[in-house]
């Protein structure tokens, strides 16, 4: 038990000993703002750049279909996955999609795909999820 007056000292200490915690360190600095492509916002638009297939993780052996994304407001690139089956197909390169978080653990990649931490929601404004389920067809722009 520190003494009486001890306070000053317990307290600075408190504040030192807070910047070993990784995630009040990263909170207090904003690097996942600052990292973040999206900076901050669930949705973003972009331009699909190209076609790619990514391998999924052991034990699982299939090819994701996703897409390269640049983002409209601020011209960074990522990749995108294509939710549902024949997805791909919807989707050709300068369509305009929007891109949100694919649901992972602390907003990272999801499952058997590594490294991709967004899905793709709509293409040209219309929802890839209905175009799946052949309710709405692809407008022609």
């Amino acid at each position: 038990m520190p003494g009486l007056f001890a306070a000053k000292k317990l307290k600075k200490n408190r504040q030192n000993f807070k910047w070993k915690d990784v995630d009040y360190k990263r909170k207090a600095l904003r690097l996942d703002v600052k990292a973040d492509p999206l900076e901050g916002a669930p949705q973003a638009r972009g331009i699909v750049i190209e076609k790619v297939g990514i391998e999924a993780k052991q034990p699982n052996s299939a090819i994701r279909k996703c897409v390269r994304v640049q983002l409209i407001k601020n011209g960074k690139q990522l990749t995108a996955f294509a939710p549902g089956d024949g997805a791909i197909g919807f989707i050709d390169e300068h369509d305009e999609v929007m891109i949100e978080g694919i649901g992972g653990p602390s907003g990272r990649s999801m499952g058997d795909i590594p490294g991709v931490r967004w899905k793709v929601s709509k293409v040209n404004n219309v929802a890839l999820s209905e175009m799946v389920s052949g309710k709405i067809e692809k407008p022609v722009r």
